[in-house]
Order: structure tokens, then sequence, then C-alpha cells
């Protein structure tokens, strides 16, 4: 298993989040290709609600001990509640109705 599927996983998990990214960035710095060394998470979970942005990095970071001990150099986190992630972005990106494909042609 790839480290950025064990981080996604990790992370459902324990977060049950409403919306999460696990974005791989090392291809951005001075890595061999194919590295999995520095990652970006954007997780929406209402368990963030009354938590300090200090307290939920901690969380996370708690949640990927082993990973920050051996395989990531750098973690970029974007922690937010759904109401906050809404009053910046808006509604999480919907994803379109199905047309058929290959069924109707």
């Amino acid at each position: 298993m790839n480290i950025q599927t064990n981080i996604e996983k990790k992370l459902l998990s324990h977060f049950n989040p409403l919306h999460l990214e696990v974005i791989n960035e090392s291809a951005m710095h001075n890595v061999p290709p194919g590295s999995e060394s520095h990652f970006k998470v954007v997780i929406v979970t209402p368990t963030f609600s009354g938590e300090r942005l200090i307290k939920r990095h901690r969380s996370v970071n708690s949640v990927l001990k082993e990973e920050l001990a051996n395989d990531i150099h750098a973690l970029a986190l974007h922690t937010y509640t759904q109401e906050e992630w809404q009053a910046q972005f808006g509604e999480f990106p919907k994803s379109p109705n199905c047309l058929g494909g290959s069924k109707n042609g």
C-alpha cells in the first residue's frame, strides 16, 4: 500500500470526514520522481467543532504519527468544520449526473 492511500484510510477511519483530499505534492520539491514525502491534507469534519487550530493539527498528527516519523517529510494541513468550509468556499463540489456514456450510443 502506498503512503497516500494509507494516509487516506487512517483519516477516513478516525475522523469520518465530510470532505477529504490527500494530495501528494512531492513533485513540487527536490525529490526523486515517484516520491511520497510531501503531502497536503484538506479535511472537513464535525470532529473539529469547538477546537482550536493547534488541537486540530495535533489530532491529525497523532493519527499519522508513524508516517510522520518514517515517511513524510512535510505535511500541510487545512482543517475545517463544515460551517467554516461553507463560509469560505460554499458547498462541496457536486459530481454531474451520469448521462449514460456508451450505453446510449
